[in-house]
Parts: C-alpha cells; structure tokens; sequence
C-alpha cells in the first residue's frame, strides 16, 4: 500500500510498502512483444509475413523506467507495388532492448516477398523467396507456380501455397492467443489464401474477400487480386505481467488496459503516440 498519512498507517505497513516497491526492488517482468505485419503486395500480389513474436522474461529494479514503441502495420502495397514491411516493437530494459522487428512486404505482380520477421510472400513467375529472422519468424516461400502468389509466412510457420502461414500461441494474457500469423496470397480466377492463425488477412480474390490484417496482432495483409492493391498489415503490441503488489504507471502518449488475477496482474499495450513513450515498473 502507498504511505499518504503516517495517522493512518502503521509502521509495519510503512516498511512492508518499502520493502515491496522500493527502488532498485528486483522485480520479475513477463513480457509479449509483437511488431507490425507487413504489408500484401499489389497485382497478384504476395501476402505479407506476420511480425517478429518475442516472449520471455526481464528482472528489472524497481521504479525503473523503460522506453515502449508499438510498431505499425505496413502499408498496403498498390497495383504493381511491392507491400511496405512492418514497423518494430520495441521494449527497452537496461539488459539489452527487446525488439520485434516487422513482418516483410508481400511481392508486387513478378516480384520476390521482402525480408522481414517472416518473410512476405512472392508474387507469380518470381524467382526465389524471402528470408525471415531466426528466433521471431520463419522465411518467405516461392510463387507456386502459374498465375499464382503465394502467402506470407508467420512466426511458427511458412506459408502453405496461398494460404498465410500460421502464428504462435502465447497464453501470458491468460486466454490462449495466436499472434503473427501470414497474410494470404492470391490464385487466378479463384478465391484468395486464407489469413495464417494469429491475424493474418485474406487474400484477394476474384470474388473479393481482400482483408487486412488484425489489430494488434501483427498479422500480414492480404495480396491483392489482379490489378488490385493489397491490405495493410496489422499493428502490433506489448503485453507485460507483474505480480499484483507492483504498478506499471505509463507516459500519456500510451494506451493500455489491464486485469489483475491468480496474484498478477497483466498490462496490454495497444498503442503509444511516439516513439519516447514510457513505462515505470513498480
């Protein structure tokens, strides 16, 4: 409990308060940190790659501020345009920042998906594919032949032909929750690839049903059909879980909510307005 009037606490409670939130107090930080998903490539083109997905945990001091960024999801990628890649997710502790680097772009018409997180997906006639990143994704695939472009990959799988790649489970928020998952890529006269578990969009197709990818998620776009331009990926997000007899108290620029249970509680951040947003733990 917080100290406001000596009148109306005790000693013991003066020092409990101390000894649980005062500086330095190691304090063991669980953590969730997605970027955003890249962007679906324009004409026929690739779905983009989920965004890097990182978890683990940080022992910080009490009453240590960090530094959070909630990366956004690419741009959708116009006729004939390659998708843009995905922005980071960054959460920086004294130990060494934590950063989700973003999803790569799906290919424009006849163009190889970008490197990112996990790779975007190729557009038809491309040769070769994307590279993703070791520990946050997995690599882009090739197109599968004809006028077809496959799907963006997500962080705990490749695509599947049109179809995005599946995402990975984390269930820190309490609720098991697929995040990263690949944007679907396009097939001629057909329907467009289903999104990959974890937010990714669907792709184009000659029916429409182009979507982007999910909020918060860091979901891959959907390519976009034809001459059509792609879906925008989905932003990404930060979740932070702390035993209950600790507050995380956040800069104005951040938007947050959070629920406490079973001792802790978890903070889930959506949003920050710049890229200095900060967070004070314990």
């Amino acid at each position: 409990m917080a100290v406001t009037s000596m009148r109306r606490s005790s000693i013991a409670d003066f020092e409990r308060s101390n000894v649980v939130s005062g500086p330095g107090t190691p304090i063991s930080v669980e953590y969730l940190v997605v970027a955003g998903g890249g962007g679906g490539g324009g004409g026929l083109g690739g779905g983009g790659g989920g965004g890097g997905f990182l978890t683990g945990s940080v022992t910080v001091p009490g009453k240590s501020v960090h530094t959070i960024t909630i990366g956004a999801g690419g741009a959708l990628g116009p006729n004939a345009v390659f998708g843009f890649n995905g922005f980071n997710t960054i959460f920086s502790v004294a130990v060494g920042p934590v950063i989700a680097f973003g999803g790569g772009g799906g290919g424009r018409d006849a163009g190889v998906g970008l490197f990112g997180a996990s790779g975007g997906g190729s557009s038809r006639a491309a040769v070769g594919a994307s590279r993703g990143i070791a520990g946050q994704g997995t690599d882009g695939i090739a197109s599968w032949g004809g006028n077809n472009s496959s799907g963006g990959s997500g962080s705990g799988g490749q695509a599947v032909t049109k179809a995005g790649g599946v995402g990975t489970a984390s269930s820190i928020t309490g609720t098991s929750l697929f995040y990263s998952g690949g944007g679907g890529g396009t097939q001629f006269s057909n329907p467009g690839g289903a999104g990959g578990s974890g937010g990714g969009g669907t792709g184009g197709g000659n029916s429409g049903g182009l979507t982007a990818g999910a909020v918060n998620t860091g979901g891959g776009g959907g390519g976009g059909y034809n001459i059509e331009a792609g879906a925008a990926g989905g932003s990404g997000v930060i979740v932070l879980k702390v035993p209950s007899v600790f507050s995380l108290i956040f800069s104005a620029g951040v938007t947050q909510t959070n629920a406490t249970s079973a001792g802790f509680t978890v903070y889930t951040v959506t949003a920050t307005s710049t890229t200095s947003e900060t967070v004070k733990i314990g």
